[in-house]
């Protein structure tokens, strides 16, 4: 859970590509919070750099390793209260370590989802939070962490926020809100 942690933290304003370019670095170094913290934080600036936001993030991991190791004996907790008092974990990036380490089922809100249940008149797409709400009112329980996998996948490679063409958006082309959909004839 630990390593999954970093990594998801490291996701944030970031692209996958990023993400697995340092990882392997960092973690060759330090995949548990005791070694982590026996780097500086410059140090995990450094290797961390390529992903962006550098300097909030290495303090976070910095910060959350020592917490871990003082509150948590080094174990990642799995609940949302303690996930969220750890630095720079915020409720998605908790959700999906819940989800993804521990099998619990959550529903995560990232901005492909977000978009694409607005698109799909399933959210009025006004915070992540409401959207997040919406999807655990439609969907059942069982299906929320396999269906915040693929509703990401289906946006990366079918929805994008640039570049969006509607003929290429199968379920939007069907279920789409009016709306958005009209928007294009505009």
């Amino acid at each position: 859970p630990y390593t999954l942690l970093i990594a998801v933290l490291l996701s944030a304003q970031s692209t996958d590509v990023g993400v697995n370019k340092v990882t392997p670095i960092l973690f060759s170094k330090a995949d548990n919070p005791y070694d982590m913290v026996k780097l500086s934080i410059n140090e995990i600036r450094q290797i961390i750099k390529p992903v962006g936001l550098s300097p909030m993030k290495s303090k976070g991991i910095h910060g959350l390793s020592q917490i871990l190791i003082n509150k948590h004996n080094g174990n990642v907790p799995d609940n949302f209260e303690d996930l969220e008092e750890l630095p720079a974990v915020g409720h998605k990036t908790a959700g999906v370590v819940l989800a993804q380490a521990f099998n619990i089922p959550t529903f995560p809100v990232d901005t492909h989802i977000h978009r694409l249940m607005f698109r799909w008149g399933m959210s009025n797409g006004k915070n992540v939070k409401t959207t997040e709400k919406d999807a655990k009112r439609l969907f059942p329980k069982n299906l929320w962490n396999k269906l915040h996998l693929q509703i990401i996948w289906y946006g990366r490679k079918f929805s994008p926020a640039r570049g969006w063409n509607l003929n290429n958006d199968p379920i939007t082309k069907k279920i789409g809100r009016k709306s958005v959909i009209n928007s294009l004839k505009n």
